[in-house]
C-alpha cells in the first residue's frame, strides 16, 4: 500500500470518528463502507465473530457495541430508519482482526486500531502513573504540614515518628516493620513509596483530619494527639472496609521513585523529539 493511500485512509477514519458520553466511537454502517463491504448482511456477520471475541475477552458486549438506531437515504430526499452498532475504538479492532487480512482496507484497519488501541493504553497507564506520583507528593507535602503543627504543640520528630506508626498500625492493621516485610520494602525507604494510590491517599486523607482537628480542638502532648490520629485512621479504614477495599490486602506498587524517572526521562525524550 502507498504512502498516500495510507494518508488518505487514516483521514477516513479519523473523519468517521464520533464523542459519545466522551469516549471515541464509529458508526458500523459507516465501519461498513471503510471496510469495503457492499452488504451490511455480510459485515454483521463479522459483527457477531467480534462480540465473541469480546466476550471472551471478559469485557461486555454493551459496553463496546451497543445496539442503536440511525437514518440514512433511501432515495429522493427520503429517509428510513435502520439498526445501527456504535462501536468503540476496541470493538473496531476486534472486527478488523475478524475480517479478511487479504483486503488492503482490512489489513488497514487491523493496524490502525491496534497502534490507536495501544495508544489509548499507554496514555491510560500513564496517567495512572502520573496520579500516584501526584498522590505520593501530596501526601509528603501534608506530613509536612502536619509534622509543623506538632512541632509547635509539644512533638519532635521522634514523637511524630512514633504518632504516624501508629496511624499506619491503625490503617493497615500491621506495624510499621510487618507491613514492610509484608510489602518487601526495603529497610531505609518509607512505606508509602510502595503504597498503590488508594492507600495513599487513605494516609493522606487521616493526617489532612488529624491536622484540622488537633487545630481545632485545641489538642496538645504526645498522647491527646496520638489518639486523634489513630482514630482518624480508623475511620479512613471504616470507609475503605465498607466499600469492599482492605488496606492491607492490597499488593505493593511498583517503587514511586522510579516511576517518577520513568516519567520524566519520557517527557525529556518528548521534548528533544520536539525541538
Amino acid at each position: 500500500m502507498k504512502t498516500e493511500e495510507i494518508k488518505q485512509l487514516v483521514n477516513q477514519f479519523e473523519a468517521a470518528v464520533t464523542i459519545y458520553e466522551g469516549v471515541e466511537c464509529w458508526s458500523a454502517r459507516d465501519l461498513q463502507k471503510l471496510l469495503g463491504y457492499t452488504k451490511w448482511e455480510n459485515f454483521e456477520k463479522v459483527i457477531d465473530k467480534a462480540k465473541e471475541s469480546c466476550l471472551q475477552a471478559g469485557e461486555k458486549i454493551a459496553e463496546h457495541l451497543p445496539d442503536v438506531r440511525k437514518m440514512i437515504r433511501v432515495g429522493k430526499g427520503a429517509e428510513k430508519e435502520v439498526v445501527d452498532i456504535l462501536l468503540t475504538r476496541y470493538a473496531c479492532y476486534l472486527i478488523a482482526q475478524n475480517g479478511d487480512s487479504r483486503k488492503e482496507k482490512i489489513a488497514f484497519a487491523q493496524n490502525y486500531f491496534a497502534v490507536q488501541t495501544r495508544k489509548a493504553e499507554i496514555i491510560e497507564t500513564r496517567l495512572l502513573e502520573y496520579e500516584r506520583v501526584r498522590a505520593r507528593a501530596k501526601l509528603s507535602q501534608t506530613e509536612k504540614q502536619l509534622s509543623g503543627i506538632l512541632y509547635e504543640r509539644g512533638i519532635d520528630n521522634k514523637g511524630f515518628g512514633i504518632i504516624r506508626s501508629k496511624g499506619d498500625q491503625t490503617l493497615f492493621r500491621l506495624s510499621t516493620a510487618q507491613l514492610k516485610k509484608k510489602m518487601r520494602v526495603p529497610e531505609n525507604r518509607p512505606i508509602a513509596d510502595f503504597l498503590p494510590t488508594i492507600s495513599i491517599k487513605a494516609k493522606d486523607l487521616a493526617a489532612e483530619m488529624t491536622g484540622l482537628n488537633v487545630q481545632s480542638k485545641d489538642l496538645y502532648g504526645q498522647k491527646p494527639i496520638e489518639s486523634e490520629h489513630i482514630d482518624n485512621n480508623e475511620a479512613v479504614r471504616g470507609m475503605l472496609i465498607e466499600r469492599g477495599i482492605i488496606p492491607e490486602h492490597l499488593p505493593p506498587a511498583e517503587d514511586v521513585k522510579k516511576v517518577q524517572r520513568k516519567l520524566n526521562q519520557e517527557e525529556k525524550k518528548l521534548f528533544k523529539k520536539n525541538t
